[in-house]
């Protein structure tokens, strides 16, 4: 099993050395699931209202995103913004106009505002692709109260759960976990896994 330090310059241990109890808590359960093979998926909950592509390769595309910025030593819940990059490259790859977005999200429960961060999606034309909201729960900063599913499909159409807004103009920093390891990787899945 691969893992990725949150760290650039510090290995996997070392960093789980620095965490309190709590959070390494977090991260055996999570190493657990990887090993067992059990951790959710994207598709498991997407809100599939696309006409990009077709239903199954939309559900394997973000799986398998989801899978590989797993990795990261404490899963997925803190990194959108490496998914919303795999996933611009891979829809850019499979010839789609599709361009990453940094903004906040804002979260809602009965109407009222619960929680907003900084988030990352991809915008395609008229289409938004919000994949990487499923495993928020994990992240201890998320209040329990946010449970939403990853939604595919019209900007006009955003569950009522949560409100994105782009910052105009803001860029995804460069990854070089994503760059060097994970968009190879993800590249010859495309061109195995994905007719075109």
């Amino acid at each position: 099993m691969r893992e990725i330090s949150p760290a650039e310059n510090m290995s996997v241990e070392d960093f789980l050395k620095l965490l309190p109890a709590a959070h390494r808590d977090i991260i055996a359960r999570i190493r657990s699931q990887k090993k067992d093979g059990t951790r959710q998926k994207p598709s498991a909950q997407l809100l599939d209202r696309s006409m990009l592509l077709n239903g199954p390769d939309r559900a394997a595309i973000l799986d398998a995103i989801a899978g590989l910025v797993d990795e990261n030593l404490a899963g997925r819940s803190e990194m959108c913004m490496q998914f919303a990059d795999l996933l611009h490259r891979a829809l850019a790859y499979l010839g789609l106009p599709a361009r990453p977005v940094i903004g906040t999200c804002i979260y809602y429960n009965a109407g009222e505002e619960i929680y907003r961060w900084k988030h990352a999606w991809v915008r395609v034309d008229r289409e938004v692709i919000d994949g990487n909201v499923d495993i928020l729960p994990e992240n201890p900063m998320v209040p329990a109260a946010i449970t939403v599913a990853p939604y595919w499909g019209p900007i006009t159409a955003i569950p009522a759960d949560r409100r994105l807004r782009e910052d105009h103009g803001a860029k995804l920093p460069p990854d070089n976990d994503v760059s060097e390891i994970w968009w190879p990787d993800l590249r010859s899945w495309l061109d195995e896994y994905i007719d075109r």
